[in-house]
């Protein structure tokens, strides 16, 4: 794999950008009914980061963030919607893989949620398959 010293990325409108100075650590496309919500698909897809080697760049106060009781959130541009980024307890975990700029140097690596998935989505790849978030290795 390929990798980058500096990953840039941004929504649909421009007002909003992010900067991550490490590599992306993995990545998955997610069929929980959250996700297929929040960005209106199948499955979003995402990948996880190191939260240290994460900054907004630019429109930081433009980004709004749906969190959830378990403390789990969706970070979006306010002005035109796009999905940027996954949070855990106000810490920025995940980036959405559609917003990152040229060749992010990994590829989606399993669906997870599977058994969430919506009854009309047929999954038709080799990738591997979890009910739900398989565990840390």
């Amino acid at each position: 794999m390929k990798t980058r010293a500096t990953i840039e990325g941004g929504c649909l409108c421009g007002n909003v950008r992010y900067q991550i100075t490490g590599p992306l650590l993995g990545a998955d496309h997610c069929h929980c009914s959250m996700c297929r919500r929040q960005h209106g698909a199948a499955f979003a897809t995402y990948a996880d980061i190191d939260p240290a080697e994460f900054r907004w760049i630019s429109g930081e106060d433009r980004v709004k963030v749906y969190e959830t009781s378990s403390g789990s959130g969706w970070c979006f541009c306010a002005d035109c919607g796009s999905s940027l980024a996954g949070s855990e307890n106000g810490r920025i975990t995940t980036v959405t893989l559609g917003t990152v700029e040229g060749d992010p140097g990994i590829k989606p690596g399993s669906h997870i949620y599977v058994g969430s998935r919506a009854q009309w989505d047929e999954i038709t790849d080799d990738l591997p398959q979890f009910e739900e978030r398989p565990p840390a290795t």
